[in-house]
């Protein structure tokens, strides 16, 4: 993501985003934790340690629109339809108050659920 000022040109990417991303979704109460885009290459609803964020993360960019998909485990209990607002208004506010940048569409997949303490 590139973002012109008056004091020149700033480079964002995607991995950072990502971290971001990540960061604002496992904040939010009933989730348990990030899972994987990719479930058969990396294991079946493995949740994704603090510096693999990214790795459940897709960001698509789109001349000055940004797209973002979040792959979550919910606490089981919890309802996802709340859970999954929450995700995408948190994700919508940092990504706005951290880096200015504004996602057009912030897309919840729940890849599974687990019980508290597993």
């Amino acid at each position: 993501m590139k973002i012109k000022n008056q004091s020149g040109m700033i480079d964002i990417s995607n991995d950072v985003i990502a971290t971001i991303v990540g960061g604002a979704a496992t904040d939010i109460y009933g989730v348990v934790g990030m899972a994987s885009r990719k479930p058969v290459r990396d294991g079946f609803n493995q949740i994704l340690g603090l510096d693999s964020y990214h790795q459940g993360v897709e960001v698509r960019q789109n001349d000055d629109q940004i797209d973002v998909e979040v792959n979550i485990i919910v606490s089981y209990g919890t309802k996802i339809s709340e859970v999954s607002k929450s995700v995408q208004s948190q994700v919508k506010y940092n990504l706005k108050s951290m880096l200015g940048i504004t996602a057009d569409e912030v897309n919840v997949f729940v890849q599974g659920v687990r019980v508290a303490g597993e």
